[in-house]
């Protein structure tokens, strides 16, 4: 099959210097240069794209895999020089507040389109703000290959971010690029970074009772009591109304997890007697934990209450409010509940995510003696 050519040459339209793409009669290119931006002109009987200082470099990177781009007319056969023209030569110029940046209306738009949870448009927003600011002064839509590597080289190597949030921050940018401006996938490719094998932290059913003594306010309480006997996440209990306990059936409807999936979980009989109790004290009308205002309670505000409890029980180490998830999950597989059970309350798509637990389960290491006992006759 013969390989597609587009030939680069310059020229000018209408008082404005363009590139234009020459290229045999082909559907698939012309889809193609559409999307990248390209106008056809009737005089020139050509496609046009405006030149500019990263054209060429997103050209390239456009038909990667797709089609040869002959830039020889270009050049004059010579390479073309790799260095940005309008990048500064220290690369230290001030870079503009991140509070300053204006964000695109169309990538919130779509975001609430695909229907992403708020939390998630809230990161994404966030993320996508600081990449922006970053760029600066260059446009987010001449950005090239060479742009958004070196700001994910930036926040690995100068802001040592960890694997996860690097995720999170290309599915952001790809987020616009893909979804927004509709560019092929081919343009932006961006290198992830190995998925971490670290196992979750668990606190023993000692400290859980410890930080929940230790917590005296009825409603700090019933937070991380809640949190951990049911395994909710963060976002899943203050998402919680008050027609979501089902008190004749020991349940908890949580709607709208991660992924948009429903489930059930645990209501213990134990956090029953709790959270009666501050249901009549505190009498909120919609959500199960509301704020003064009678507004939705705030993540931030959950993780304070934990970290402040753990303080207060003499934790030794660093534990997040995730962590009481972790913990239910994995004592619930050190009593012998069949990792399906436990797969269907945490809300897994796949058992393969359950598994882990299996690793830091404290059950299968029970009756293991270690040779060093048996020396000593132990």
């Amino acid at each position: 099959m013969q390989a597609k050519t587009i030939k680069l040459i310059k020229d000018q339209h209408r008082g404005q210097e363009i590139l234009k793409l020459e290229f045999e009669y082909d559907k698939l290119l012309i889809e193609k240069v559409k999307a990248l931006g390209c106008k056809w002109s009737q005089s020139k009987k050509c496609w046009y794209v405006e030149n500019t200082q990263t054209t060429y470099k997103r050209i390239i990177g456009f038909f990667k895999g797709i089609a040869w781009v002959d830039a020889t007319a270009l050049f004059e056969g010579k390479k073309p020089i790799e260095k940005r023209l309008d990048q500064p030569e220290d690369d230290k110029a001030p870079k503009p507040s991140v509070s300053k940046i204006v964000l695109p209306q169309e990538y919130m738009d779509k975001l609430k389109r695909k229907r992403y949870s708020e939390s998630t448009i809230k990161t994404y927003c966030s993320l996508f703000k600081h990449y922006m600011a970053y760029l600066s002064p260059i446009k987010i839509e001449q950005a090239t290959q060479q742009d958004i590597h070196g700001y994910i080289d930036y926040i690995v190597t100068k802001r040592k971010l960890a694997p996860s949030s690097q995720n999170q921050i290309i599915n952001a940018i790809k987020f616009y690029y893909e979804n927004v401006l509709g560019w092929e996938k081919q343009f932006v490719e961006i290198d992830r970074p190995r998925k971490s094998k670290e196992l979750p932290h668990v606190l023993s059913e000692n400290q859980i009772q410890d930080i929940l003594k230790s917590t005296k306010n009825l409603k700090h309480k019933t937070i991380l009591g809640l949190l951990y006997s049911a395994g909710l996440r963060n976002g899943e209990l203050i998402n919680l109304r008050l027609e979501d306990i089902l008190w004749d059936q020991n349940l908890i409807m949580v709607r709208g997890g991660k992924g948009k999936k429903d489930r059930t979980t645990l209501l213990a009989h134990s956090m029953k007697i709790v959270l009666k109790k501050y249901l009549e004290d505190y009498k909120p009308q919609y959500w199960v934990i509301e704020g003064s205002n009678r507004k939705q309670y705030s993540q931030g505000s959950v993780r304070k209450i934990f970290t402040n409890s753990c303080k207060t029980a003499q934790i030794v180490g660093h534990y997040r409010v995730h962590d009481l998830r972790h913990s239910f999950a994995t004592h619930l597989i050190e009593k012998g509940i069949n990792l399906r059970y436990v797969q269907e309350l945490l809300g897994h798509g796949s058992s393969k995510t359950t598994e882990i637990y299996t690793h830091v389960a404290k059950t299968k290491f029970n009756e293991i003696k270690s040779p060093l006992d048996e020396i000593f006759g132990k």
